[in-house]
């Protein structure tokens, strides 16, 4: 696990990015217990999970958190967030995915403020990477074959992307995983290789009409989440968003389940619900008038849902969330 110990040098490699001290707990200081490790150690193991869950009113200052040389994986449930290397920028909105590459000139990365972020991520040494992927290099991202070859400079940022339903799934068990303690060593191990297995590798030739039916997929799941998004109160009905997308709305219900773990009428609560917190923590609605703004005609239902997505009543969102108790402790 990352901790304060690792602000201690790592040797330097011909033409890897040059040790410097480093310590990566002084970036998470701002927010307290929102940042936990899950399992491993970059210093010592080469790889480590950790789990980040917070809160904060200013914009965070993300990339200081990134190891000089580290090739990380993030995995974004919740909470909007970019990383750039001055020339390409990837955006991380709720429910995406990606990597990128630390090198000698530090990345630009923020996280947004007054969002909830919840995200994990898997952070790589060149040395793992090597030993695990060197004979594989001709099929890895051009990235992590820099890498891994030690010629990665200036480091880089491959593109993200949606986060699918099984990844979700990952997510849950990564936090919680389904193991004896003394068996979690290789199960996290396992974990590691098959994230590197799904992010780091490029298809072959053979594989690139598969591939462009993934994508093809996923634009049709980020048009109906726009289309929903903007249609909170009124959304259309699923055989129109069925016609605006271009397939059968069987079709594109049986892909987007695939896609985000999900079906499309559970989606859709989950984005009013979060609206609708969004405008009670603001104290720009009411509950009444939240609730009519995300399209619930029934206060019942309305509090029911609400309940369910955030184990409170809305009428005490927000000082019955976690974050919230722990900024007003009862006196």
């Amino acid at each position: 696990m990352k901790t304060a110990a690792n602000s201690q040098k790592r040797s330097a490699r011909p033409g890897r990015p040059a040790a410097l001290p480093f310590g990566e707990a002084e970036a998470w200081r701002a927010i307290g217990d929102g940042w936990r490790p899950l399992y491993g150690s970059f210093q010592k193991l080469g790889v480590s999970f950790e789990w980040h869950d917070f809160e904060t009113s200013a914009e965070l200052d993300w990339g200081r958190s990134f190891h000089p040389g580290s090739v990380e994986i993030c995995l974004n449930l919740s909470g909007t967030g970019e990383v750039s290397d001055g020339t390409e920028t990837a955006s991380y909105v709720p429910t995406s995915a990606g990597f990128y590459c630390q090198g000698r000139r530090p990345l630009a990365a923020r996280r947004a403020a007054n969002e909830h972020h919840q995200f994990i991520t898997i952070e790589f040494s060149p040395d793992f990477l090597g030993k695990q992927f060197a004979e594989s290099i001709q099929h890895l991202h051009p990235l992590v074959a820099a890498v891994i070859r030690g010629d990665a400079q200036s480091g880089g940022v491959a593109s993200a992307s949606r986060l699918n339903g099984d990844q979700q799934q990952l997510m849950s068990s990564l936090q919680r995983p389904p193991v004896f303690a003394a068996a979690q060593e290789v199960w996290y191990h396992s974990k590691a290789l098959e994230l590197a297995s799904v992010f780091f590798f490029q298809p072959d030739e053979q594989e690139l009409f598969c591939d462009r039916q993934r994508r093809l997929s996923r634009d049709r799941v980020d048009k109906v989440i726009t289309l929903l998004k903007g249609n909170l109160a009124e959304p259309p009905a699923l055989e129109e968003i069925g016609r605006q997308v271009g397939c059968s709305h069987f079709y594109l219900s049986r892909t987007f389940s695939q896609e985000m773990g999900m079906t499309i009428p559970q989606f859709l609560r989950q984005l009013r619900m979060e609206r609708a917190a969004e405008l009670l923590k603001g104290g720009k609605c009411n509950v009444t008038e939240a609730a009519l703004e995300v399209g619930y005609n029934s206060l019942s239902h309305f509090s029911t849902a609400f309940h369910q997505t955030f184990g409170c009543c809305p009428g005490l969102y927000p000082l019955a969330t976690p974050t919230q108790k722990a900024s007003h402790p009862e006196k």
